[in-house]
């Protein structure tokens, strides 16, 4: 068997090709959307290494396997394709980031305060794909101002930058300890 080529000099003009086969420019926005959910799931790999408790491992990989399917929707002509069967992510999915939400959120104290990201490495480690998840979000949004962007998609980003929120506060409560904003 052939080995394929890693490069293939198609996008040295600056374009590229969505699945479905139209060229856009590297700065089309459905490129910038994927490029963030890329950029995060990168992040919970990072994440993923620091990370001891084996069931939060579990869920994160779960979270890099849905945001791969997110990305690949991202990149496909939504345009042109007929309405969907079933949403690209289930309810199910989005039912268990909120139930991981719920059992985080049970082991912390009250939030009464505002927090600054950090507390632990960890915990600072959660907080960035906190922030890389709510601009890949916005970034969504954009993508579906101007073309069909299944809810399940938006509704899942939203879900998931609570978790990494929950995450990064569970583990700087464990590890560390959080730090609140000084007003």
């Amino acid at each position: 068997m052939k080995k394929s080529l890693i490069y293939t000099k198609g996008g040295d003009k600056g374009t590229t090709s969505l699945v479905g086969g139209t060229r856009v420019s590297k700065t089309h926005i459905r490129l910038e959307s994927y490029g963030t959910i890329d950029e995060l799931n990168s992040h919970i790999g990072w994440l993923i290494c620091v990370i001891e408790e084996v069931e939060s491992v579990d869920v994160l990989s779960f979270i890099q396997n849905k945001l791969f399917d997110i990305g690949s929707y991202l990149a496909t002509e939504t345009e042109s394709m007929p309405p969907r069967e079933r949403p690209v992510i289930s309810d199910d999915s989005i039912q268990k980031i909120e139930q991981e939400i719920d059992r985080l959120d049970s082991e912390l104290p009250p939030l009464k305060r505002f927090i600054l990201p950090g507390g632990s490495e960890v915990g600072a480690r959660a907080h960035i794909c906190r922030t890389i998840c709510r601009r890949a979000e916005r970034t969504v949004y954009r993508v579906a101002d101007e073309y069909p962007v299944d809810q399940s998609v938006l509704s899942y980003l939203n879900r998931l930058s609570d978790y990494f929120f929950v995450l990064a506060r569970r583990e700087s409560n464990k590890r560390g300890k959080e730090i609140y904003w000084e007003q």
